[in-house]
Parts: structure tokens; sequence; C-alpha cells
């Protein structure tokens, strides 16, 4: 099978340009690049190496993989036991691919804010009783 490109300028610039609209200018996100072994089909036993970018805001990993020349997956997590993705098995648009990612980030940490809130067993903040 042939090798994977690593990601282009083009594709970072979407990427780096993405978390500055998301958390700012002023907020450094350093990206980090790995090489990583992917299944590309659910059949396969053999895995293939795929380029990634991998970064990290607030205690949550990202991480997007490239798995073809316009074909990218991606998930996020917290703690190895607490991986998330979109729902979406493989994206054909960098794009879509981050925008999506940090749309489902941003829902799940909200969620994961009302858990811890109302840990207590009271109702949920702003809740009025009639």
């Amino acid at each position: 099978m042939p090798d994977i490109a690593d990601f282009t300028k083009t594709e970072i610039w979407a990427i780096e340009s993405t978390l500055k609209e998301r958390w700012g200018k002023d907020n450094e996100i350093e990206l980090q690049f790995a090489d990583t072994d992917v299944r590309l089909h659910l059949g396969d036993r053999e895995t293939q190496e795929c380029p990634a970018v991998i970064w990290e805001h607030e205690d949550c990993n990202f991480i997007i993989f490239k798995t073809g020349i316009q074909n990218y997956r991606c998930q996020f997590f917290y703690r190895g036991y607490q991986q998330y993705g979109t729902g979406v098995h493989e994206y054909e648009d960098i794009g879509d691919c981050i925008i999506s990612l940090l749309q489902v980030q941003s829902d799940q940490h909200r969620e994961n804010q009302l858990e811890k809130d109302n840990d207590d067993g009271g109702l949920p903040r702003g809740t009025q009783i009639k």
C-alpha cells in the first residue's frame, strides 16, 4: 500500500486558523506531528502508517489522522478511557473535520460541566420549582 503523504502547509494552516478562531490568537496551541498505525478498513488485519496532528488544550487532547490524499479521521480524549469521536468515520475536507471535532468537544465539555455542577444531587443551576 502506498505511503500517505504528510499534512500539507495548507492543511496545517487550516488547522491553526481554526484553533485561533476558537480559542483566540493569544492562546498558543502547539501542534505536534506523529506517525500512527491505523486500520483503514474494518476488515483489515494490517495497519497503515498515517500522519497525525496532535494538540492539547485545557486537559483535553485532540488528534487528526490523515488517512488518504484528502481523507481525515479525528478524536479527542481526556484520559485513555475517555475517548470521543464525532460520529463521522472519515472526512474528505480538513475544515469539516476540525470544525466538527471542536464542536463535539465543546458539547462534551459542556455536558461534563453540567454533570460536575450537579454532583451534589441538586437540580441544575437556574431550575425553578413551581
